[in-house]
């Protein structure tokens, strides 16, 4: 069953991959006729890591040999929130004179929302992978997860440049803390 459902994954991964790769891509092309923002380029970096660590993270689940189509379904809809959030981050089609500041602060509100309800998809299902003995869930989770919601929640609410700019490089210090720690104390069990 996981090979079917690891094809709609792939699938729906890949895309938000394909997303991100090709904004960042059309605005180093576009560079001259848009203003980038920074903010907006260092999240394209963490939703990026943050899209390939749940990929990576969705095949323990090719371990569990019966499903549900409530299992089936939650994953596909923490794919599809995934591609949302992707999505947030670069238009379908660049204006010239687009000014990716603006861009990125008329949909902040919409990407913060979308990342904390992906967030909170996390949760159950990295719980589920535990209970159903897949994969233990890291200790470093317990802290990983209320930061990263607290930086969501703030970005939400927050119109501050400064308050922004901090917010993103902050989640992917945390970000990569988290999979570095992680990855040492799975190598450390071994």
């Amino acid at each position: 069953m996981f090979e079917y459902l690891g094809v709609l994954i792939a699938v729906i991964m890949g895309l938000s991959l394909t997303h991100l790769l090709r904004g960042l891509s059309k605005l180093i092309h576009m560079r001259r006729t848009v203003k980038p923002y920074w903010v907006q380029i260092v999240w394209t970096i963490n939703v990026l890591i943050y899209v390939l660590a749940v990929w990576w993270g969705m095949f323990w689940w090719n371990k569990l040999g019966t499903w549900s189509i409530e299992q089936f379904l939650a994953i596909a809809f923490y794919c599809i929130v995934l591609f949302m959030l992707s999505s947030m981050l670069y238009p379908p089609e660049f204006a010239d004179g687009l000014d990716f500041e603006e861009y990125f602060f008329a949909n902040k509100s919409w990407f913060f929302g979308i990342q904390f309800l992906s967030l909170l998809l996390d949760v159950p299902e990295t719980v589920a992978k535990g209970v159903t003995h897949l994969r233990d869930v890291p200790l470093q989770y317990a802290i990983f997860i209320p930061t990263v919601l607290l930086f969501c929640a703030i970005g939400f609410y927050s119109n501050s440049r400064r308050v922004h700019g901090f917010l993103c490089i902050a989640w992917l210090l945390s970000t990569v803390g988290y999979v570095t720690l992680t990855s040492i104390d799975r190598i450390a069990v071994q």
